[in-house]
């Protein structure tokens, strides 16, 4: 049976319009980087001598402490967001209203709050509740709890996507709620939500550069010492840096994801 097309294929007109505009937005792409380099150029910003600094010994390792301190905190808020979100989604699906709706206020709130405001809450409100937090702790509690809530409604739209009747058929052989759900269901959600899942993922690593305004480490706020020290004129060739390092740390995450769909399949 065909599939019923909700478009219809374009003709040779106006692909030739899609080729025309493709065209032009590569070349007006081109101008604009030509001149902004052309006006780094004047500026003096394209010197050798300024770049060469991102190859020095003390730089680079500056740039791997920072680089080691923002996977730390992205690796333990990704693992704890996961399993708080999975916990969450349980909650969400469950059949009792008492867990059911107090689960969807947490969720509620934390996904209506800025992260920054999150992470200073309990920086800040911490210390005056009696408990002493490091400024890694107060990093990762406050991105976990944002990210987690978020997960938690990925997890369950993915759970729900699945055909009811793999439910039905769980619960007719005899599994409970919770095997159906673990062994049935998350299997085949994960494959659905894998996309969006990698998505936030990437999201809360980049997110780690809001460590910054707490006095945390991360890659970010060693750039930004680099430059303190080095001088101003070497502001775009560091963070420059600190751009291609964020890019690559998303490209091996993306790369991971692809593995992960292609096994799952």
């Amino acid at each position: 049976m065909s599939a019923t097309l909700l478009f219809d294929h374009p003709g040779p007109r106006a692909r030739r319009r899609v080729w025309l505009f493709n065209v032009i937005a590569l070349v007006a792409a081109a101008l604009l980087a030509a001149g902004c380099l052309y006006a780094l150029h004047q500026r003096g910003q394209l010197a050798g001598e300024l770049w060469r600094v991102v190859l020095d010994g003390d730089f680079l390792a500056l740039i791997g402490d920072g680089l080691l301190a923002t996977l730390k905190v992205a690796g333990l808020g990704m693992a704890l967001s996961v399993l708080v979100g999975l916990a969450l989604m349980a909650g969400l699906m469950s059949r009792r209203r008492w867990v059911r709706l107090p689960v969807r206020g947490w969720m509620e709130v934390f996904r209506g709050l800025p992260l920054l405001l999150m992470i200073f809450f309990v920086y800040l409100g911490a210390p005056a509740l009696g408990f002493e937090l490091s400024t890694f702790w107060s990093l990762v509690i406050g991105i976990t709890l944002y990210n987690s809530a978020v997960l938690g409604e990925i997890f369950r739209a993915g759970v729900v996507s699945v055909h009811r009747g793999q439910r039905e058929g769980g619960l007719a052989i005899g599994l409970t709620q919770a095997q159906v759900l673990r062994i049935v269901l998350l299997p085949q959600a994960v494959r659905r939500m894998l996309p969006v899942l990698v998505s936030q993922l990437v999201i809360i690593l980049k997110e780690t550069s809001l460590g910054f305004v707490i006095g945390y480490t991360e890659l970010l706020r060693e750039g930004r010492t680099a430059v303190e020290y080095l001088g101003g004129q070497y502001s775009i060739p560091v963070y420059t840096a600190m751009a291609v390092a964020y890019i690559a740390l998303n490209l091996v995450l993306s790369g991971i994801a692809g593995w992960l769909e292609r096994r799952l399949r």
